[in-house]
């Protein structure tokens, strides 16, 4: 990958909202070069989405997020790709990682409430043919996601007086 491609990727990790002239000012090139990059980055699958942060304990809008480590057992010839594309299509589901360690799968899902979570969970992911197991972990707060801290403390800049 040239290193224009690696400062664009670099740049809108952060801030996926800059426009084109400010990052090509920013990369010292033309508008029409990133313009370019951006697009192939994007038809080569480097770019998948584009993704706003919501603190959603702000807008009084209830949303369960649940981290579930799933044991399942591996089939010949798939691995692990079968049951992880079977996981990925829910709706519900966010992520989906392959990890190391005692467990196998890490889902990542939200709902709107604990029961909705628990219904798919019990209904949906555990009745999988190679899901052997699930351990299931409650968001109760985030306090950094991605990057971004989710509820910035103010500092209180006044001054300490005594009498």
């Amino acid at each position: 990958m040239n290193t224009l491609k690696e400062r664009i990727l670099t740049i809108i990790e952060k801030n996926s909202r800059i426009n084109l002239k400010e990052l090509a000012i920013m990369l010292g090139t033309e508008e029409i070069e990133v313009a370019n990059a951006l697009q192939e980055m994007e038809t080569d699958g480097i770019i998948c989405g584009y993704h706003t942060m919501i603190n959603w304990d702000k807008t009084g809008i209830e949303k369960v997020t649940a981290l579930i480590e799933v044991r399942v057992t591996p089939q010949r010839g798939q691995g692990f790709e079968d049951i992880a594309e079977r996981i990925y299509k829910y709706p519900e589901v966010s992520n989906v990682y392959l990890m190391s360690g005692g467990y196998d799968l890490m889902v990542i899902l939200e709902g709107k409430t604990l029961k909705e979570v628990s219904g798919f969970v019990t209904n949906k992911l555990s009745t999988l043919d190679t899901v052997l197991g699930t351990t299931t972990h409650f968001i109760l707060k985030k306090y950094k996601d991605h990057g971004t801290i989710m509820d910035k403390k103010e500092e209180d800049i006044r001054e300490i007086v005594t009498p």
